[in-house]
């Protein structure tokens, strides 16, 4: 994922909020039960192994290593894998730093898994078909990809712009603020933390990608739809569904060089 030229690169996001990326996320509507996601991603496992991509301070990874799930990570930055390796058996989880764009890691995973919309952190359509092309060369033959992502809903923008306050306390105020671009499917966004001692500011971008697109990609890499669900409880995927979890598994149909 390269530097989209404003100085903003791979590891910017998880820089600037590793510090306080818990406090935030912890119990979050948006987020959700981790537990339901451990579930979910343990029974795929079985004995095998799973790698995270953007693994970030182990919302999920360290509650399916406790599980009892061999865990890797890979993350673009440091501060966030500080974070991780602050908690306990965060430490204990192998972890590379890097762009999870192409990976080349050496060894094969059971499950790799995206949560909680990280996928879409890679900025544009060549470095996400890339990716999953990576997952392919990285998943035992009976292997899956499982990704946690929205479903893109642009009644949320008002000629693009879209302002909502997420916080509001006595103390603090947070605001998030929007733009979006249906051309290049770009949303640019800020997080305005607001309190008497300052302001904070959060930057996040990331290329939102559709449904069928995501399936049209694993398609280029070698990959099959196997499930989607709305959520990890398995509850059924329709068109009103704000949310997905989909699971691609190696298509033994595919054309011979799909995956480099």
């Amino acid at each position: 994922m390269s530097d989209v030229g404003d100085g903003y690169g791979p590891s910017s996001y998880g820089d600037r909020i590793a510090d306080v990326y818990d406090a935030i996320y912890e119990g979050a509507q948006s987020v959700g039960d981790a537990s339901a996601a451990v579930g979910f991603l343990a029974s795929l496992v079985g004995g095998g192994t799973a790698l995270e991509l953007g693994i970030g301070t182990g919302r999920v990874a360290i509650p399916l290593a406790q599980a009892g799930v061999e865990v890797h990570g890979i993350d673009a930055s440091e501060a966030m894998i500080d974070r991780l390796r602050s908690k306990p058996g965060g430490d204990a989880i192998p972890v590379t730093i890097g762009d999870f764009r192409d990976l080349s890691l050496g060894m094969a995973f059971t499950v790799i898994y995206v949560p909680f919309n990280t996928f879409f952190s890679l900025l544009t359509q060549d470095d996400q078909v890339a990716c999953f092309r990576a997952v392919a060369r990285h998943l035992t033959p009976d292997g899956v990809f499982v990704m946690e992502a929205f479903v893109f809903d642009a009644g949320m923008f008002d000629r693009g712009q879209r302002v909502a306050a997420t916080d509001v306390g006595p103390d603090e105020v947070a605001i998030d603020v929007s733009k979006t671009d249906p051309v290049t499917q770009r949303t640019d966004s800020q997080r305005v933390v607001i309190r008497e001692d300052g302001i904070r500011l959060f930057p996040v971008k990331i290329r939102y990608a559709h449904v069928p697109e995501l399936d049209l990609m694993a398609s280029l890499a070698g990959l099959r739809l196997r499930e989607r669900w709305a959520d990890w409880g398995r509850t059924p995927f329709s068109g009103g569904s704000g949310k997905h979890i989909s699971v691609w598994e190696h298509d033994p149909a595919a054309a011979p060089g799909l995956m480099r």
